[in-house]
Formats: C-alpha cells, sequence, structure tokens
C-alpha cells in the first residue's frame, strides 16, 4: 500500500516540505550551495517536483511539469522519497540498491544530504499538523 492516494498529497507534503525549506534563512542559505535544478520524478503516484537551487537567483519549486531544466535527475518511488524525508533512508544506500536513481552531479546531490537533516523533524510535524499519523507509520 502506497502511502500517498495521488500527485496532489505528494505535492502538499514533499513539494511542501521543499517550500517551508526555501522561507527558512538558514536552510535557504545552504540549499543554495548546491548551485543547481533538481528534478524529482516520482512513481507510485506518478509525479514529479523540480527544485532550483542556483546561487544567486530566486529559488524556486514547480509541481508538475516544469520549463525548468534540470542538471539532476533523481528517479524514485514517492515511497522511498516520503521515507528519506522522515530519515529512514540513506540516500547512498538507495541508489547501490536501485531504490534511488540519478542522472547528472551525484556529488552534488550527496551534498545536500547533510544540509537537509534538519528538515526531518519539520517534516513528521508537518504530517502530525495535517492529522496525517497514518504517514508516520512503515506500511
Amino acid at each position: 500500500m502506497a502511502y500517498f492516494e495521488d500527485e496532489q498529497e505528494v505535492y502538499r507534503y514533499i513539494g511542501g516540505l521543499f517550500r517551508a525549506l526555501l522561507e527558512d534563512e538558514e536552510l535557504r542559505a545552504g540549499l543554495l550551495k548546491a548551485d543547481t535544478i533538481v528534478e524529482y520524478r516520482y512513481r507510485r503516484p506518478d509525479s514529479e517536483i523540480t527544485v532550483k537551487l542556483v546561487e544567486g537567483e530566486e529559488p524556486r519549486v514547480d509541481e508538475g511539469p516544469s520549463n525548468l531544466e534540470p542538471e539532476l535527475v533523481m528517479t524514485m518511488d514517492a515511497d522511498v522519497a516520503h521515507r528519506f524525508w522522515l530519515g529512514k533512508v540513506n540516500p547512498t544506500v538507495a541508489l547501490a540498491r536501485g531504490q534511488m536513481r540519478a542522472t547528472g552531479p551525484i556529488a552534488k546531490l550527496l551534498r545536500l544530504v547533510p544540509v537537509v537533516r534538519p528538515a526531518f523533524p519539520r517534516y513528521r510535524q508537518m504530517l502530525e499538523q495535517a492529522g496525517r499519523e497514518d504517514l508516520l507509520e512503515d506500511g
């Protein structure tokens, strides 16, 4: 059973987290050091989120098709992304196991991981505030 019913839930929770992270001045500064555009392509449900993290430019989060040209493309089940934001997926291991696939400069992606770790409790809190404790359970 998938965590998310449809792409709108992916956008609400994972897209919402990206937007919240970019509103936090400290996290925003760290994210912009990635100096890249990342497209996250999710399956089950099919959805995509493109995040512009380019130093000196306004960051942006696009849900659904985007006219941004990604430098890095991450492909995974939406469940893997959800579990990552709960702090339950190590991206290096997930890449090695094929649970995540990446094209482009993977080193840039891996540099983002320590920057986003503080977001893990924020994601959990966001789900709790939305009354979605069901998404906190392993399924």
